[in-house]
This record gives C-alpha cells, structure tokens and sequence, in this order.
C-alpha cells in the first residue's frame, strides 16, 4: 500500500509574491502624490508641447488666432464705414425728399419738422440746410386750380437759413406745431367757406387735439369771429394774425405745415386722415361747438311737444333761384303733418342760431346754393331735399350735396326742375339752345353756366309732384308719415 503524498508545498511562495506586488503597488501610489502635489500642472502641459509635433500644432494656433483678429479689424472698419454710407445717403435722400407736395387738384401741402423759423410779416419760413437745399413757394388755399380764387392768396417761400450767416433769431418759441392757412379765395359764402376752409381744417388739425397753432394771412377779423366756436376746438391757442404781427418777429416751431389737405365738396376720406376720423367726427365736433342738442333725427318723447311732428326746414333764398310759390310749399306740406319752418341764412345771420334751428330740422329743402350747406347741422337720419335748377346741374348737384350726404348720415332726394317750372321757359323761347341744349351752353364756360342757369332763374316747383317727394322723405324718418292727412 503506497504512502498519502504530501500536499504541494507553492502556498509560502505565492504569499510572498503577492507581498511584493502590494508593496510595489503602494510604493507607486506615494510617488504619483508626491509628483502631484511639487510638479504643477502647466509646468506638465509645458514639457509635452515641447515636443515637435506639438510645437507645430502651437504655431498654427497662433497664426488662425492672428489671422482671426485682422478679419474682426476690417469688419468693424468695414461697419464703420458702411455706417458712415447709410448717415450719408439719409441726408442725401432727406434733401431731395420733397417738402411739398400735391394732396389733390386742390391744394399742396408743405411739411417740415426741425428748427424751424416762421417770419409772418415776409410769408418766409427758414429751414435748417440738412432738410432743405432749396426754396419752396406755396399758396396756402385749398383752390389752386382756380386762379380768380387765387389771385386774392399770397405765396409763403421755405428756404434754408442765410448761407454763411446765423439764421434768424428767435423772439417767440412755440412749443406746438403750426399750421399756416389762407381766408382769402371766396370765403363768405358759405359753402366756399366749409368747403376750401373749415372742412380742410379739420381734415389738418384734428389729429393734434388742440395741440397746434393756427397762422393766417389775409386775415379777416368778422370771419374769424363768425366761426370763432369751431377754431376754439381745433386750437387751445390765439390765432397768430400773420399780417399785424411784429415786423421783426420770428416765431420758432418744432414743426409747421402751409396749406391745408383737401378730399372733396364737403368731405373727408377716413381712409387718408392720420387716425381714421371723417365726417362723422366732424358732426360731432359742430354738435360740441354749437351746443346741439340732437345727434339723430327721432321724435320726441313729450306728446304735447311740438316735436311729436317731423319738422321741415324750408331754406328761403330772396335773389336768385327764388322759391316763387313758397306760400303753396309750406300749406301743402303741413297738410302733410310737417312743422313748418321757413328761413333765409345770409353773412350776418347768426351762425350759432340759425345751427340750431337746423339741427331741430327732420326734412331740409332748398334750392341749389350756399344755404343747403346748412346740411352740417342736421342730424343723424335727417333727410336733405335739393331742388336742381332746370339746365343740366345734375353734375353740379351731385358733387356739392348728394356725394357728401352719406357720409354725414343724411338721406339725400332731390327734385330736378322742370323748364315749365322755372323762369327760364318764360325767358327764352322753346327751340333756343338755353332750353332745348343746356349742354351746348356748357360748352362756353362756367361764367355762362351760372349767368343763366344760377343768377338768372327762379323756380315754380308743381306742389303736386314734390308732394311725392316729402312723402318719400316722411319714409326715410323714424316718424314714419304720422299725421299725414
């Protein structure tokens, strides 16, 4: 039986082995501390760039950052310049702008903002040369087109300061803008009054709420104050009276503006006002000035007032186009259930009055002429009536009357004249061309269209027929035809 064999004896010397291992392993771990803690960093990162390889790759950094550094020096020179440029062309394209320019056929406006200088007693306002280079001339009247008109308007210049000399000095400053405007041209009469004036005013100044002074030339103290209500809520300022003012005055603005901006007859387009207002407002700002107490045409509520019956104004007219059987008018329409009133506006009526007995009417009649621009005053819902005088005004009676109508909330009729209703049949005879070819006399000018057809005729409309037309006029109304007999 053989003898158990003894286990291997390896076991000390792996022990061993492992010890050594361990001490080595422990003894590298004191050295990486000992290198950590007295050799930095950089000093490390220093020693590997110093190699070949490394020292190639740092020039090439260099070189990208150089180069990286020249390109962000032309671009900020090449800004500067380009900013330079852009400062250039502004002021280039700021001295060619125009600062005048056409509105409609009407008028031209000129607008300029700056240090601006006005010399009322010269009709010269003085602009800084950046905006200006060369001398504008205006006429500040809403009727270019029309030289009798005209010739009643002087012109304003706008022109840059004195070259190689101070500008003007300033003896008043204003803090508001200014707006420069002529009465000359036809005003007096009252269409030509609302019509190349006030409406262009407000069409002009509305948007400054006050904010902006009023300079007129030609200036007339009794139209002034005639419409004195209507510049008191346009303006928060003293009209500047351009031809009493100082002869050695300047007055200095932030901005001015010559001339007003016309639309049409007796309108403005919301579409082409700053902020979008139109004839609504200008009602609205009438009914504030004058105190009117009616923005629409409805009935009133008291069954014993008076008012419980539509009320029709009768526009009367003593010159020309004369109603000659106003009498038989006014007993046919109260036959119809009207409250009849019957009055004649002329230069010396009392504006603030005669708007209030307008503004209490339903129906408004007249015959073509000034007076129906009395149409201002009505109220929202009312119903203007123009009788057309006999020769072919349809084109005249459509532009000054019916196309504004609706834009005021008026409902407009007319009634066109027949020749056996007017003068003129009485006047000439049946074949002359004033009768049988109103058209033909259109031809020879405007002078001979009014001369026969407006200062010459007067009208017999037949009750019969415009009976219709109130009827059709009691339709439009919240009254309805209550009353009629």
């Amino acid at each position: 039986m053989k003898a158990a064999r003894n286990p291997p004896r390896f076991e000390p010397r792996r022990s061993g082995n492992a010890l050594i291992i361990t001490t080595m392993l422990i003894s590298l771990c004191i050295l990486t501390l000992i290198k950590a803690r007295y050799c930095s960093a950089p000093y490390a990162k220093s020693q590997r760039l110093a190699e070949p390889e490394d020292l190639e790759a740092a020039r090439v950094t260099i070189e990208k950052s150089e180069e990286a550094a020249l390109i962000e020096d032309e671009d900020e020179e090449l800004t500067k310049a380009t900013s330079e440029e852009h400062v250039a062309e502004k002021a280039v394209l700021t001295l060619n702008k125009p600062i005048c320019s056409e509105t409609s056929k009407r008028s031209d406006v000129c607008a300029v903002e700056g240090d601006v200088r006005l010399q009322s007693s010269s009709q010269t306002i003085f602009l800084p040369p950046s905006l200006t280079d060369r001398e504008w001339k205006t006429k500040p009247y809403c009727r270019k087109h029309d030289p009798p008109a005209m010739r009643k308007v002087k012109e304003w210049t706008l022109k840059p300061f004195p070259e190689g000399g101070p500008p003007p000095q300033c003896t008043v400053n204003h803090a508001a803008p200014a707006l420069v405007f002529s009465i000359a041209g036809f005003t007096g009469n009252l269409f030509h009054d609302f019509t190349d004036v006030l409406v262009p005013l407000f069409i002009s100044a509305y948007q400054f709420r006050g904010e902006v002074q009023f300079v007129i030339p030609e200036n007339k103290s009794w139209w002034v104050s005639k419409f004195a209500l209507i510049f008191r809520h346009l303006s928060n300022y003293e009209i500047i009276d351009a031809d009493n003012d100082d002869r050695g005055a300047v007055h200095c603005f932030p901005r001015v503006i010559v001339g007003l901006s016309f639309h049409k007859e007796l309108s403005a387009d919301p579409a082409r006002t700053p902020t979008g207002y139109g004839m609504a407002e200008f009602k609205e700002m009438l009914r504030k000035a004058y105190g009117l107490e009616r923005p629409r045409a409805v009935p009133s509520g008291d069954q014993w007032d008076i008012r419980r019956k539509p009320r029709l104004l009768i526009i009367s007219r003593k010159k020309t186009r004369v109603f000659l059987n106003e009498r038989g008018m006014t007993d046919m329409a109260m036959s119809l259930g009207f409250d009849v009133r019957v009055a004649e506006p002329d230069m010396s009526t009392d504006l603030a009055k005669f708007a209030r007995l307008v503004n209490s009417a339903d129906v408004m009649i007249g015959v073509h002429g000034a007076g129906l621009t009395n149409m201002v005053f009505l109220p929202d819902g009312a119903v203007l009536i123009q009788v057309v005088p006999f020769g072919g005004l349809d084109w005249l009676a459509r532009e000054t009357f019916k196309e504004p109508a609706p834009a005021m909330g008026i409902h407009y009729l007319d009634y066109h004249i027949k020749a056996d209703e007017s003068t003129i049949g009485e006047q000439y005879a049946a074949d002359d061309p004033v009768i049988k070819d109103p058209y033909a006399v259109h031809k020879r000018g405007w002078n001979e269209i009014s001369r026969i057809y407006l200062e010459n005729q007067n009208v017999r409309p037949h009750l019969g027929r415009l009976r219709k037309t109130l009827l059709e006029a009691l339709d439009h109304l919240p009254h309805g035809r209550h009353g009629r007999g």
